[in-house]
């Protein structure tokens, strides 16, 4: 079955998408395109549904993946990163064709990079802890060290929990208004003690502050719509027991 990713005309003619949970093999709380080796899913299906994925956007392409650990944590890569021989990290750059770049996300936002002059490429998986702690700034000077220039990197910011969807205590706003008091704006009331964070406009944000003049936002709430994303806070809210990741990849064509 051939499966359709989210792109951007922003990242054209950059090999690249935003995949949701449609297309794959996989059954029951991780039905279908479930990438997420931390899953409790068998892992012939993932291994199918990473597959499917990858001829999806660049046939014959080798993946780089990392374990991700909510930092800011950069890593150059020039070669297949997989399984054990995943970096800890939470963002990926390369200038290697034939290479695609994958995060995993489940609510968390996805933001794929690319200077199509350059030749360079970058992922990025950014939660709040990322997010707040730099990891698309770290990514822009990795793909800068790489040869790219930040004038000319184009951002999208995939799939993630919308503001609606994100409702936070006030000690989680406390953390961004003490980096900055301006991240004030991101917020908006909740319930009594709580408010909603806007994690896609933070990261858009960030994007703009560090240079990047052509960043696309898709606006796509994971939380809200089941049929289509996996979300972390969905399955808990319904008490599930485990839940889905989606992945989103860019990589550069081979020559």
């Amino acid at each position: 079955m051939s499966i359709t990713p989210r792109r951007t005309d922003a990242l054209a003619p950059v090999p690249h998408g935003f995949f949701g949970r449609e297309g794959g093999v996989s059954h029951g709380l991780y039905a279908s395109l479930n990438v997420g080796l931390g899953s409790g899913d068998n892992l012939l299906a993932v291994t199918e549904n990473r597959a499917r994925a990858l001829a999806a956007t660049l046939p014959g392409a080798a993946l780089a993946t990392a374990y991700q650990i909510h930092s800011a944590q950069v890593v150059a890569v020039d070669m297949p990163l997989v399984d054990d021989a995943r970096p800890h990290a939470d963002a990926l750059v390369t200038a290697t064709p034939g290479l695609l770049l994958g995060i995993l996300t489940a609510d968390c936002a996805p933001v794929l990079f690319a200077d199509v002059t350059a030749g360079v490429v970058g992922a990025a998986h950014a939660g709040w802890k990322g997010a707040l702690g730099g990891v698309t700034d770290a990514t822009i000077a990795a793909m800068e060290a790489l040869g790219a220039r930040r004038e000319t990197i184009v951002a999208a910011v995939g799939p993630c929990i919308s503001q609606a969807s994100y409702e936070v205590t006030m000690a989680f706003r406390d953390n961004f208004s003490a980096d900055n008091g301006a991240n004030i704006r991101f917020f908006t009331p909740g319930k009594p003690g709580h408010v909603h964070f806007n994690l896609e406009a933070y990261v858009a944000h960030r994007l703009e502050a560090a240079g990047v003049g052509n960043i696309t936002k898709l606006g796509e709430d994971t939380s809200s719509q089941p049929e289509r994303y996996f979300s972390y806070r969905r399955a808990t809210l319904n008490s599930e027991p485990d839940y889905g990741r989606q992945i989103s990849v860019i990589g550069l064509p081979t020559r």
